[in-house]
């Protein structure tokens, strides 16, 4: 067990860890072959699995602060490149775009379907994943791909109907920096360039779930300001936590990669209370150790410089 010494959150030390891509998944549905990136412990048995959801633009290259931490931490880390990745460079009027949302919830659908060839696939890996643990977690755009796979219902702006599109596999999630609902709390911005915003259901969730949100995370995408994050939260149902993250702007210290010229508000502090305490909730939620998620419910209900945890 080690103390962080800015956060002063506990969590377990380290292990030894590899990264594995591209798995590369046949995906004809989607125009483009799913690349997939696997990071776990190089030691251990039992291994939670953890899918996560890159932002808008990213790819599977994305979020090490995150992937290697939560690894380390004991998982397997799943990451693949969607469609909207800049990687990608999908033409303006590609017909795919105004279904980018969907076909995300697709490519994860098609990881779970497909986790024991991408076992098989990482050298000495093969046999040490419990597929009976998943948790989805994503940032922003992958927030809410996430929050799909719990039961969050998005009304197709194509159809004008909302699909519960959920995934029994997936025990509970992570959403950072997520949007909240839409209507007339989108900017003309959001409303006509991000159509899958503009109607937004919470209320199926009931899943566990952790939101992190910070407070400074002033998007261009709503007239709410900085809580609209929050509404993963307060909108949803069942056991829920929320990580007000002190100052955070959208990626909440720099959680998309190391020095990654996107993020506004660089701070290792940030960063590191996100990676411990994202840490320590999946740890509580799949049934290894709750010790981190008390000490850490301790240490931010009150007046902690970095941030506040709250829970429902």
């Amino acid at each position: 067990m080690t103390t962080h010494p800015t956060t002063g959150l506990t969590g377990p030390a380290p292990a030894t860890t590899v990264s594995v891509k591209p798995l590369v998944l046949s995906a004809p549905h989607r125009g483009e072959d799913l690349h997939v990136r696997v990071t776990a412990p190089t030691t251990g048995t039992n291994l939670p699995v953890v899918l996560f959801a890159h932002g808008f633009g990213s790819d599977l290259d994305g979020y090490a602060p995150l992937v290697e931490h939560w690894a380390a931490g004991g998982f397997t880390v799943v990451q693949t490149t969607h469609l909207d990745s800049k990687r990608l460079a999908l033409p303006a009027d590609d017909p795919r775009r105004p279904q980018m949302w969907r076909h995300r919830v697709q490519d994860m659908r098609r990881i779970l379907d497909a986790l024991p060839t991408l076992e098989a696939g990482v050298p000495g890996l093969k046999g040490r994943v419990d597929h009976g643990r998943i948790v989805a977690a994503g940032h922003s755009f992958g927030g809410q791909t996430a929050g799909i796979l719990v039961g969050l219902r998005v009304t197709d702006p194509d159809t004008g109907t909302a699909e519960d599109l959920s995934d029994a596999r997936v025990m509970a999630s992570i959403q950072l920096a997520t949007a909240g609902k839409g209507g007339d709390e989108l900017t003309p911005f959001a409303h006509d360039n991000l159509p899958w915003l503009r109607d937004q259901d919470f209320s199926h969730i009931t899943a566990p779930g952790l939101v992190v949100a910070g407070d400074k995370d002033d998007l261009p995408l709503t007239t709410r300001g900085p809580v609209w994050t929050t509404d993963p939260y307060t909108l949803s149902h069942g056991n829920k936590s929320l990580l007000t993250v002190h100052g955070g702007e959208h990626f909440l210290g720099g959680i998309s990669g190391y020095q990654a010229a996107e993020t506004t508000d660089e701070n290792p502090a940030r960063v590191a209370l996100v990676q411990q305490a994202t840490l320590a909730y999946l740890r509580h939620i799949t049934g290894i150790d709750s010790t981190d998620w008390r000490s850490a419910r301790e240490a931010l209900a009150g007046s902690h410089p970095l941030g506040r945890l709250e829970t429902k």
